[in-house]
């Protein structure tokens, strides 16, 4: 049963990270300056860097978000250029390649649902209620309730219409208190028009 605290599941490396309530990590994930966003999770064996994950968004596994990049404009691939110290050839590392790194933040959306072996590249955002294939390469941003296949990823079609979409957004149910959500949890069962009729004159 999932808790109100984080819960870390065991050989998890987390670093420089915020995790909300009701949040999960799971097995054999590597997370680095990412913030979490409640009710949100990983499944096995994820890696996600620079990433702000909003809330209650669906991570499968083996999923890559924010996948660093090599520096192509040099001689060179190799991290022995940016990765000094590991080498013994200066005492640090160079850290403002690493600060770049990290200024390169992935955005993924509320409500969104990424694939097993998916791979988010840096600096993309992902609208809220996106789907992400499994095993699609996202390289562009990523419209809100699309669903995106393939590498590199294309809009295979929305969830609903620009109506709807434009209805969820204004409810902006991922906002509300957690209490909120679990206590009208079977309003979340509805058809989406029904939904919508419910909670679109809400303020």
């Amino acid at each position: 049963m999932i808790t109100k605290e984080p819960t870390i599941k065991e050989n998890s490396v987390i670093e420089n990270c915020e995790l909300d309530e009701y949040t999960e990590v799971g097995v054999f994930n590597r997370l680095e300056n990412v913030i979490l966003g409640k009710f949100s999770y990983t499944g096995e064996y994820c890696i996600l860097q620079n990433v702000i994950v909003k809330n209650y968004a669906n991570i499968a596994a083996m999923v890559r978000i924010g996948a660093t990049d090599h520096p192509i404009e040099r001689p060179t691939l190799h991290h022995f250029t940016y990765r000094r110290k590991m080498f013994g050839l200066v005492a640090e590392d160079d850290i403002e390649f690493f600060n770049e790194r990290k200024a390169r933040k992935t955005i993924i959306g509320h409500d969104t649902w990424i694939g097993h072996g998916a791979i988010i590249k840096p600096g993309i955002s992902l609208g809220n209620g996106c789907v992400v294939g499994s095993g699609a390469v996202v390289t562009k941003n990523v419209e809100p309730y699309a669903i995106v296949v393939g590498n590199p990823a294309r809009i295979l079609k929305y969830r609903f219409t620009t109506r709807q979409i434009e209805a969820l957004e204004k409810i902006a149910w991922w906002n509300w208190p957690a209490d909120k959500v679990l206590k009208n949890w079977e309003d979340f069962t509805l058809s989406i028009d029904e939904f919508i009729r419910k909670y679109e004159v809400e303020k």
